[in-house]
């Protein structure tokens, strides 16, 4: 399945067109997520929001996990 997925994904991320306003879209939820964790008061929000970055910046290695890099 791997595979299947990898060699799906591949035209995306290696064309620049596609893949660069994609990159620039999840820098800016990134950088909303830090705002929005400044400002949270619940011990769960703010656990909730430390994921959301996490797998945000997991997509920003889109390029490198399906290139094998």
């Amino acid at each position: 399945m791997k595979l299947v997925v990898n060699n799906t994904l591949k035209p995306f991320v290696n064309n620049p067109e596609l893949y660069n306003p994609f990159l620039e879209e999840i820098t800016d939820k990134i950088v909303k997520a830090h705002k929005r964790l400044e400002q949270i008061s619940e011990i769960e929000e703010l656990y909730r929001t430390q994921g959301e970055i996490r797998t945000l910046r997991a997509m920003l290695r889109l390029r490198e996990d399906i290139n094998g890099s």
